[in-house]
């Protein structure tokens, strides 16, 4: 298990270029859960890239995989905000970095992957939500919760085709079957989608440790119950522990607080030369200030 950034009350993201600034709070949890022998799941929280990856391959081998994920996305963190390539550039190294791993066979390794980029968007702050594998992003918007990416596995197709429910779908035998990774020697293929962002919207990124022990009722449940950010993630993993806990559980509870209009980019202090994922950069003490996605 690998973790890359601590959890905030409260950090501002500035966008000079359209005089608006961000202001988030998040936690980040993981746990081995009761069955596994290690944690496979790794995660990085590090302004403005979030996400969990959940690696796979056995012992050793999947903590390399989740791990060479992370500290690539980790790249990203602090500096100019991340562009579908750059994303997609991160995957591709970390798959190269696999390949040296301890324990990987000869069949190689992989890793689910899914998270969110904080990113200008025509103008306007917004989230890039990418994912590869069975990793979800759920958003929380005036008690509301969605699914925003779709799992790449086998019970998911057949849901898509229409040959079973929902239902039947959480408690199919192939549940734990991914039709698509990062890693096995292959280029990574995200799927994106962009949410505006707006405030009092909550973002959950997590591994499949905590939707295979809690439907989306009792996820919506503990995100409402918890406001803030520390207890609903604790609150999570206690309850996915409860429920069985079968597998590595990982969650990031994510919350934009405030969007409020700043100053030019010319009356702020720059400080990105500790804005990197081992930084930890609070409200009060200057916004952190990206760049913006090109969406051409």
């Amino acid at each position: 298990m690998t973790q890359i950034g601590q959890g905030s009350g409260g950090f501002e993201v500035a966008f000079p270029s359209v005089k608006k600034t961000v202001s988030l709070a998040w936690a980040a949890l993981t746990d081995t859960g009761h069955r596994r022998e290690v944690n496979e799941d790794s995660l990085i929280s590090a302004p403005p890239i979030f996400a969990v990856a959940d690696g796979m391959g056995g012992h050793s081998a999947g903590d390399v995989a989740s791990a060479a994920v992370v500290h690539r996305l980790a790249e990203l963190a602090g500096r100019d905000s991340p562009q579908n390539a750059a994303i997609n550039a991160a995957l591709g190294l970390a798959v190269t970095d696999m390949a040296s791993g301890v324990g990987v066979t000869d069949l190689g390794t992989g890793t689910t992957v899914t998270g969110a980029a904080l990113t200008l968007v025509s103008g306007a702050p917004q989230w890039v939500v990418f994912n590869i594998g069975d990793s979800r992003v759920y958003l929380l918007t005036s008690g509301v919760l969605e699914q925003i990416t779709i799992d790449h596995s086998v019970v998911q197709e057949l849901v898509d085709a229409g040959r079973i429910t929902r239902d039947e779908a959480d408690v199919h035998p192939h549940g734990n079957i991914i039709t698509r990774a990062v890693g096995f020697h292959e280029a990574p293929i995200p799927d994106y989608r962009v949410l505006p962002v707006h405030p009092g919207m909550r973002l959950l990124i997590c591994s499949d440790g905590l939707t295979k022990e809690l439907t989306a009722y009792g996820i919506r449940h503990f995100l409402i119950s918890n406001p803030d950010p520390d207890d609903a993630a604790k609150a999570l993993v206690e309850a996915a522990l409860e429920n069985g806990g079968r597998d590595n559980v990982t969650v990031i509870v994510l919350d934009v607080l405030d969007i409020e209009d700043s100053e030019d980019s010319e009356d702020r202090e720059e400080d990105l030369g500790t804005g990197g994922p081992s930084a930890s950069q609070d409200a009060d003490t200057g916004p952190l200030d990206i760049g913006h996605l090109d969406t051409h």
